[in-house]
């Protein structure tokens, strides 16, 4: 195996993994900051009250994309072990 292909694997599997978290992070993120402008435009200083939207919407989008991220992990893993004899050399 030479290192060029280790590097395209690594590639390769740090863009799904980033593709993946960021279907999970980002919502979170967005509501998050909507909450942050509410917070800050009435002067609620209150913790939870950004936690359990933040918390819903993550879930919400973890169901709801949650068979693609599998299908995609699934992909990139036949693809690494029907590939095993080619990669090894």
């Amino acid at each position: 195996m030479t290192p060029e292909v280790v590097l395209d694997l690594f590639r390769e599997a740090l863009f799904l993994i980033m593709m993946l978290v960021s279907l999970m992070v980002v919502p979170g993120l967005i509501v998050g900051l909507i909450i942050a402008v509410f917070q800050a435009a009435t002067q609620i200083n209150e913790q939870t009250l950004s936690f359990l939207p933040r918390l819903l919407i993550t879930i919400s989008a973890l169901m709801f994309f949650g068979s693609w991220m599998l299908t995609k992990l699934m992909d990139y893993f036949n693809f690494l072990f029907h590939n095993i004899p080619l990669l090894i050399g």
